[in-house]
């Protein structure tokens, strides 16, 4: 009887043993998984931090072009014209609250390179209007920095303010004029209330956003070159 309780004594012995291991290892494992599962949230919080500081560093200004190719437009104020073109291009110019000055360089690039018109063979999208001789009018328009409010009334404080907006505006002017025809480069009336018609030729409309960081080597070109010509 003492022998058979104490190989009864043993077998429970070493079932608890037994259970006390099981239990260890599963634990272990279950710790395992849960430092990996940490490992693994930690991971796409550090991914997800960089992407939001990331975003929260890309520059927030855009000089904006809405460029139309036209086969004809005009600008009159109170009933009278003044400024009218026939075959070209005409840019709705909006200017972001941070522009500065490279960003009207690149759309001054843009638009004197933008290739909307055919080549002397009639295949299309090959000349500027610098190549093909034709006029540009540009009109200032702010509300392309328009938003609508939760109320749907226009909110246009990521415009730039109207005073240094003006500068920016006729500072873009002289750039067209400087780097094509003066003659060629015409525009409405800062500020004024405008009537613009055009007859859009295609239609054909194209927006350019400024971007000025430095491109690639061997982009310019594509671009309207590294320098204003």
């Amino acid at each position: 009887e003492d022998r058979c309780a104490h190989n009864a004594d043993s077998i429970r012995g070493r079932t608890t043993e037994d259970s006390i291991q099981s239990g260890y290892r599963h634990n272990t494992q279950r710790g395992r998984a849960q430092s990996s599962e940490s490992k693994g949230v930690l991971r796409f919080a550090i991914a997800l931090l960089i992407l939001l500081v990331t975003i929260a560093a890309r520059p927030t200004r855009a000089m904006k072009l809405v460029i139309q190719r036209v086969k004809s437009a005009s600008v009159a104020v109170e009933g009278k014209i003044v400024s009218s073109i026939g075959p070209g291009l005409m840019a709705l110019v909006g200017l972001h609250g941070d522009d500065r000055e490279e960003d009207l360089q690149f759309c001054c690039k843009r638009l004197l390179a933008a290739k909307l018109f055919e080549n002397d063979n009639g295949v299309a999208w090959r000349h500027g209007v610098k190549q093909r001789g034709l006029e540009v009018l540009c009109v200032s328009q702010f509300t392309l920095y328009g938003t609508l409010t939760k109320k749907n009334q226009p909110d246009y404080k990521l415009s730039m303010k109207s005073v240094p907006a003006e500068e920016m505006y006729n500072r873009f002017l002289q750039m067209l004029r400087s780097n094509y025809e003066e003659g060629k480069v015409l525009d409405g009336r800062f500020g004024a209330m405008m009537d613009v018609s055009l007859v859009n030729d295609g239609p054909v409309t194209i927006v350019v956003e400024s971007d000025p960081k430095p491109m690639p080597s061997g982009q310019g070109a594509e671009a309207g070159g590294d320098e204003l010509k």
